[in-house]
């Protein structure tokens, strides 16, 4: 498996380190109604389950992007390395919701969407065989 596509496994588990996050000492956690339950969480909870939401709405783009761009010719290694880039940028968009940093957070994200751009203009000009 290449290091992209350990980079997808890698995007596809951080919404639920999110998640652990959000529930981490599960002071009254109310297992029946969860959502409800972080919904009205504040401080790191709140931000973490936000990172939680966003990294899922991040996770399906960067996945075609990286499946794309293998299919269509774009070599492994410039892949890997966009992949990476993503990675990187995901996780410092997180720490930066869970400190509390929306600017640097903002710098985080695009360079994650920008990353995720050149996945698909690569494949988009690149050709197989």
């Amino acid at each position: 498996m290449t290091i992209a596509f350990w980079c997808v496994l890698i995007a596809g588990v951080l919404p639920y380190i999110c998640a652990g996050i959000a529930k981490w000492g599960f002071q009254n956690f109310d297992n029946h109604n969860p959502r409800q339950w972080l919904a009205l969480q504040t401080g790191f909870r709140a931000h973490a389950n936000a990172a939680q939401q966003n990294s899922f709405e991040a996770f399906p783009f960067f996945a075609v992007a990286v499946i794309t761009a293998s299919f269509k010719g774009v070599t492994m290694g410039t892949i890997d390395v966009i992949a990476i880039i993503f990675i990187l940028a995901r996780i410092g968009f997180i720490a930066c919701y869970l400190m509390d940093k929306p600017s640097l957070r903002t710098v985080f994200w695009t360079a994650g969407i920008f990353s995720v751009f050149a996945l698909f203009i690569l494949a988009g000009i690149a050709t197989v065989g």
